[in-house]
C-alpha cells in the first residue's frame, strides 16, 4: 500500500502566494489546505490533522505569533514553518524553520520536506 501523502496547512493572506505555494506542494506530492487568515486557520486546525503548517506571521485578524501558540497547545510536535519579513530572532515561537521574505515556492517545498523529515526522526 502506498504511503499516505503529507498534508500541509498553508496560512498566507496573499491569495496569489498561497495558491503558488499550494500548487508547488501538490507538484511535489503534498496535499494542502489553505487559510487566508487566523480565524480560518484555527477552524481548520480543529477539523483536520496536519503534518506541517506554513504560517505567515502577518495576518489581518490574529497575529501569527498567537496562531503559533494555539498550534503548540493543540499539537506541540507539529512542525511550523514561519514566513516573515522580520529579521529579529523568533526562537520564542519555537519554529521548525523560518523563511524570510521574499520567498519562492521552491523555498516552501524544501522547508516542508526538511521539517517533516526531521519531525519523523
Amino acid at each position: 500500500m502506498p504511503e499516505a501523502r503529507s498534508t500541509i496547512l498553508l496560512v498566507e493572506v496573499d491569495d496569489n502566494l498561497r495558491r503558488l505555494f499550494a500548487i508547488a506542494l501538490t507538484l511535489h506530492g503534498y496535499d494542502s489546505i489553505e487559510a487566508r487568515n487566523g480565524i480560518e486557520a484555527l477552524a481548520i486546525l480543529d477539523r483536520h490533522r496536519f503534518d506541517a503548517v506554513v504560517l505567515d506571521l502577518v495576518l489581518p485578524d490574529i497575529d501569527g505569533a498567537s496562531i503559533r501558540q494555539e498550534i503548540a497547545a493543540i499539537n506541540g510536535h507539529l512542525p511550523v514553518i514561519i514566513l516573515t519579513d522580520n529579521r529579529e530572532p523568533l526562537r520564542h515561537l519555537n519554529p521548525a524553520c523560518v523563511l524570510h521574505k521574499p520567498i519562492t515556492p521552491g523555498d516552501v517545498v524544501n522547508a516542508v520536506r526538511r521539517c517533516i523529515a526531521e519531525s519523523r526522526t
